[in-house]
């Protein structure tokens, strides 16, 4: 049902002194910069492997990634899982056990569908699915 990890999502305050550190740190420039006004969050991509690094910073100080860096700092705040078909894994895994933050697919960064899962649900970590939007 999950394919590959497709990237590691990482609260930044910064985008501008984060993209230079994970520059520095992976020997690459980021390839893509995006917003996603639903979320209020600028996203910024590097590539490592298989897998990507998603840079995350607040747009609005109401934002979920505004939340998150005022009550944790800094750091990862997600995990995103590659699947096949979103809505049969949604429904696989609240079958499961793991509690759905939405239940419904939304357009998130980088051509995705995307769907979250309580960190309560997961041993305390935030879980992504994405799904390629064809």
């Amino acid at each position: 049902m999950l394919l590959k990890i497709d990237h590691i999502g990482i609260a930044v305050r910064s985008m501008a002194d984060s993209n230079e550190l994970f520059r520095r740190l992976l020997g690459e420039t980021h390839y893509k910069i995006e917003t996603v006004e639903s979320e209020k969050v600028a996203t910024s991509f590097f590539r490592i492997g298989d897998s990507k690094i998603e840079l995350l910073e607040a747009s609005d100080p109401e934002s979920p990634i505004a939340k998150y860096i005022e009550k944790r700092g800094e750091g990862i705040h997600h995990i995103a899982f590659e699947v096949e078909d979103i809505r049969a894994a949604i429904e696989h895994l609240e079958q499961q056990g793991f509690v759905p933050l939405n239940r419904e697919p939304k357009r998130g960064a980088d051509n995705k569908w995307v769907a979250f899962f309580h960190p309560k649900s997961c041993n305390g970590v935030l879980v992504e699915l994405c799904q390629t939007i064809a």
